[in-house]
């Protein structure tokens, strides 16, 4: 058998708020949209150009004592918009439709670790699954939803400021 790399660091924005999934056996997963640019060079113009490449991941909670609680950290601190650094590994999900009963499938991104990026200066966090954390926790409420269609990934999206944490450090669950 030859050689095998399933591998993908991706750096981009939360295109809608993390759904949470609880499994019988106690495991969590947190899905999320996630958007990174592609450049390109527009032949007309000659300007470059991002063109949005949009993703659907999934953020385990890894099984046994020291397992990473990826998707424990994916709920609680980020949100649509937030930038972040993402690595894992592609999944192709299979799936029967419910309405024409044809085969259907996907590529996902297993998250595996993940950095929380914030711009510097708004007072953010820094965080990578199994740190201690950097800054203030983000906020805990959720913006507005909105579909994939309308995400703007441009420099110029507001980002929310956080309420200074006044939790011990003891208490983050890393």
């Amino acid at each position: 058998m030859g050689a095998n790399l399933n591998k993908v660091m991706l750096i981009g924005r939360l295109t809608r708020d993390p759904e949470i999934r609880v499994f019988a056996s106690g495991g969590k997963v947190a899905s999320f949209g996630f958007a990174v640019n592609n450049r390109k060079k527009n032949p007309q113009s000659g300007q470059w150009e991002e063109e949005p490449v949009f993703l659907d991941c999934d953020a385990f909670n890894g099984g046994g004592e020291f397992a990473k609680k990826t998707a424990d950290l994916v709920e609680q601190y980020l949100r649509k918009g937030y930038l972040a650094y993402i690595e894992g590994h592609l999944k192709l999900d299979k799936w029967n439709d419910k309405t024409t009963g044809q085969e259907r499938q996907r590529i996902k991104i297993v998250v595996d670790n993940v950095q929380f990026l914030q711009p510097k200066g708004d007072g953010s966090v820094s965080y990578t699954a199994g740190s201690k954390p950097i800054g203030a926790a983000p906020p805990q409420s959720s913006p507005s939803s909105m579909g994939e269609e309308s995400y703007d990934p441009g420099p110029s999206e507001p980002m929310l400021d956080p309420p200074p944490s006044n939790r011990p450090e003891e208490d983050i669950p890393f």
